[in-house]
């Protein structure tokens, strides 16, 4: 009866140390929406159709619904192990034309996106 008591006494303690770890769980770079780059904005001018903008940037990630002459274009990239970095662009159209561009976030620098390794 003792040597049952010590065995299950062990077992319970060796389960209970086992989940206490000094490891942490795994994270990953959760990148969402459309990436973009200083490059492609520059390129962008006033007067250009929404068609041409759409095929230069791709399609919005956002189109407002009570306004669309409004497009967003939102990347916002959360780092496993650090902060949230986040950038975005707003194309404001008159007359199916480009009139505006609006940035937001820091786009010249360069973003590591995970390579699913």
């Amino acid at each position: 009866m003792q040597k049952l008591i010590k065995t299950v006494t062990l077992s319970v303690a060796l389960t209970l140390v086992s989940g206490c770890s000094y490891f942490g769980v795994y994270k990953r770079d959760l990148p969402q929406g459309n990436l973009v780059e200083q490059s492609v904005v520059e390129r962008l001018q006033p007067g250009m159709s929404r068609s041409q903008v759409r095929q230069l940037m791709g399609s919005p990630l956002l189109e407002a619904p009570f306004d669309a002459d409004q497009w967003d274009y939102v990347f916002r990239l959360d780092k496993a192990y650090g902060g949230v970095e986040q950038r975005r662009v707003t194309l404001t159209f008159v007359n199916d034309r480009l009139a505006d561009v609006t940035t937001q976030g820091d786009l010249s620098g360069d973003i590591e996106l995970p390579t699913g390794e």
